[in-house]
This record gives C-alpha cells, sequence and structure tokens, in this order.
C-alpha cells in the first residue's frame, strides 16, 4: 500500500498522447517515486484563442492533450493556461498559476495532497509556489538545466529567484545547477542535489550484430548515434559538420540520428538539407522517435554516442547509452562533465571548439573502449539511491 505524503508532480514539460516524447525524463524520475507515495500529475498546457490561426501557418503548433489521460496507472492532468505569443510571455508563470488554482483547489480536496513539486524553476516552479501559497503546501523545485538561460533575461531570472527562494527544498540534478542558481543569489541551504539515474533492466546491450541487422547497417562500419529532440539545442547540425572530416579517415562511418519533434521544435528538414547539401546522404540516417524500451537496440549498434550540446542540466541519454557500454563525447555545459566524470568514460570538450569535437570523436573511434567499466559505471547509477533520497524528503516536508 502507498504510503502518505501525497504530491501533486506540476510541469509543463510532461509526456502526453499528442507529444508522447516530452519530459520523458521527468516521467521516468517521478513514476518511480509513485511506488513509494501517492501522487498525480498537472501538466499545464499554454493556450490563446487564436493559436489556431498559427498552426495554418505551423503545423503542430501547441497541439492540445485531452485535459485528462491515465499514464501507466496514474492521472495526469492538462489545464490549460493563457499564454499569449511574444512580450505577454512574461505573464506565464502568473496566469499559469491563475488558471491552475480551481483544478488544485478540486484536489487538495478529492485527493489531499500534501506537497505540490514542481520541475524547473521557471515558470512552472515560479507558478507552484503562488499555488502553494494559496493552498497553504509546501512546493520542491527541481532545477533541470533551462535555469541557466532564463538567467539571462532580467524578468525571468528575478522571478526564478522568487521561486526558489518561497520553495520549502530545491533539488537540483547537477552540482553546476546548484552552484549556478547560488551564484545568482539562492540559499544554499536549501538545495540538495539529486542526480537521475538510469534503470540497467531496459537499458542494456545486445549482440552487435544482431543490432545492425534489426536496424539494416553494415556489419563492420563505425558507428555515432545521438539522441534527443531535434532541436538547436541538442546539436545534431554541430556533429553533422563535422562528418567531411571524419570521413577521411573513416571512410564507412554512419552517423544515427534518434530523435523527433519537441516542445522547443523540430529542425528535421534543416538537418536533412545539411546533409543533402554536404553529400552525406549515405553517411547520416533518420530513425525518428524510438520508444525507451526500444533504444538500446541503436545504442548497441553504434560504436560512440556524441551530443554536442549547449545546455544541459543532467542528461540521461549519457547513463542510457552508457549502460549499453557506449563512450561518451559531448560538450562541457551543464552537468555533462559530472556524468562523463573521467576519460575512461568519453571526453568532454569545449563547447563551440569544433577541432576539440572532432578529434575526440576520432579518438573515440580510434579507441579501444572497455565497455564492461562503461557498463558498471552506469550501474552504480541506478534510481534506487536517488529515490529513496527524495520519497525521505518529501516526508519530511509533509510532518512539518
Amino acid at each position: 500500500m502507498a504510503e502518505s505524503p501525497r504530491l501533486v508532480v506540476f510541469s509543463s514539460l510532461f509526456p502526453s498522447s499528442v507529444q508522447p516524447a516530452a519530459g520523458l525524463f521527468i516521467r521516468e524520475r517521478m513514476f518511480r517515486v509513485a511506488r513509494h507515495l501517492p501522487l498525480l500529475v498537472v501538466a499545464p498546457v499554454p493556450w490563446f484563442p487564436l493559436q489556431g490561426l498559427i498552426r495554418l501557418f505551423r503545423a503542430g503548433y501547441r497541439p492540445m492533450p485531452p485535459l485528462k489521460e491515465v499514464q501507466q496507472g496514474i492521472v495526469v492532468w492538462h489545464p490549460r493556461f493563457l499564454s499569449v505569443p511574444g512580450l505577454f510571455r512574461s505573464w506565464d508563470g502568473l496566469l499559469m498559476a491563475v488558471f491552475c488554482l480551481p483544478l488544485l483547489r478540486r484536489l487538495k480536496r478529492e485527493f489531499g495532497f500534501d506537497v505540490i513539486d514542481a520541475h524547473f524553476a521557471y515558470p512552472d516552479g515560479y507558478a507552484a509556489t503562488w499555488l502553494g501559497h494559496w493552498l497553504h503546501v509546501p512546493v520542491t523545485i527541481t532545477l533541470r538545466g533551462t535555469e541557466v538561460p532564463h538567467a539571462l533575461h532580467p524578468g525571468k531570472r528575478r522571478r526564478m529567484l522568487v521561486a526558489l527562494e518561497r520553495a520549502a527544498r530545491v533539488f537540483a540534478v547537477a552540482e553546476a545547477l546548484a552552484r549556478h542558481v547560488v551564484s545568482l543569489g539562492a540559499d544554499p541551504s536549501k538545495i540538495q542535489v539529486v542526480g537521475n539515474g538510469v534503470d540497467t533492466h531496459v537499458f542494456h546491450p545486445e549482440d552487435r550484430a544482431e543490432a545492425r541487422a534489426r536496424l539494416s547497417l553494415p556489419p563492420e562500419a563505425k558507428i555515432l548515434v545521438s539522441v534527443g529532440g531535434l532541436v538547436e539545442r541538442k546539436g545534431f547540425h554541430r556533429v553533422i559538420a563535422l562528418l567531411p572530416h571524419l570521413l577521411r579517415e573513416f571512410p564507412d562511418l554512419l552517423y544515427l540520428i534518434v530523435g523527433g519533434a519537441s516542445p522547443e521544435g523540430d529542425m528535421r528538414a534543416q538537418l536533412e538539407q545539411q546533409v543533402a547539401q554536404l553529400g552525406l546522404a549515405r553517411h547520416v540516417r533518420f530513425l525518428g522517435v524510438v520508444p525507451p524500451q526500444q533504444l538500446r537496440w541503436p545504442l548497441s549498434a553504434a560504436d560512440v554516442f556524441v551530443l554536442a550540446t549547449r545546455n544541459e542540466g543532467w542528461a540521461n541519454v549519457f547513463l542510457e547509452a552508457m549502460a549499453c557500454g557506449l563512450p561518451v563525447v559531448t560538450t562541457d555545459v551543464g552537468g555533462n562533465r559530472e556524468v562523463v566524470r573521467d576519460e575512461n568514460l568519453g571526453y568532454v570538450v569545449p563547447f563551440g571548439d569544433e577541432s576539440a569535437l572532432c578529434e575526440a570523436l576520432a579518438k573515440s573511434l580510434r579507441r579501444q573502449w572497455d565497455r564492461e567499466h562503461i557498463r558498471a559505471y552506469a550501474a552504480e547509477n541506478s534510481w534506487d539511491t536517488r529515490i529513496a533520497t527524495l520519497v525521505t524528503r518529501f516526508r519530511e516536508l509533509a510532518a512539518i
């Protein structure tokens, strides 16, 4: 029997029937908490009256999920909140709180939640702390990486710091994020680093020959793989730009791109155009969105995982790749260096340094890696200890 306290997980980035790949890392973490504590999810959806007109020019703009879904036996609510594009987006945090208040009041009566657990400091955390104030319940906020770009905008930075001040407890998925918000003025005494984990029952190596045959890949080729939403931040285009240089040494090189549209956008068309312009059609494969339960197959087929990302919190996909035995090449942003902590696991290079990234990829493709060591490191980062810490903190808050 699940125990108290009861939680409302509050995040505008969460999987739905219309955006199944959005916020999987939040669901993965919090549905594991749900094995110990009862919870439901409130995932607000931005809306304004004329957004249907925008879809005439931008297909897929702000898709609308049903108001209520059930995922893995857990209720997920998708209340709408007024969000007008442009300058009015500065009101998102407060409007999110105001429009979600009727639902949260009803859930307080019917579900009797004790804690609101928000993900991302702004706008979600800011909205959640207003709701916590109005409903007299403590709020936790998990920092996940957007706090870095938000800090560049004075208005967002100010509201973000207000949210962190109001929160009863702040979790950071990486030490780098904790240091970042402390440097902005957040109280370090309420911040605790609780990284993400990996499920080694889902992510484990399959036979390479079988994995390559399953995906119709050459048995002897050198293969790079990236996984993520097809958006600028993830840096697929940065890797594609290096392929002509790498092909001089590795003429059979293939680059697998796993992912699709995300709430941040969809640049597949631009990536395909870049591939065509560079004459790389035989060397780049777009595999589309792959469900987490099947992701081990392209990971097992590859030699090296690469993510030339511009911003990250704690990238779960690094541990997922490592659990399949892959070394990781990535950029020195966010918590990346905390995950790829030494050169027996991969290489971390300065963001924007093309030559360093190219050399790191070449070294990785040449090197004979101790893949059992990489897998063992991933196994050390299982979810069990992370979830136990979160459950303990939630219980402490409810007891205050």
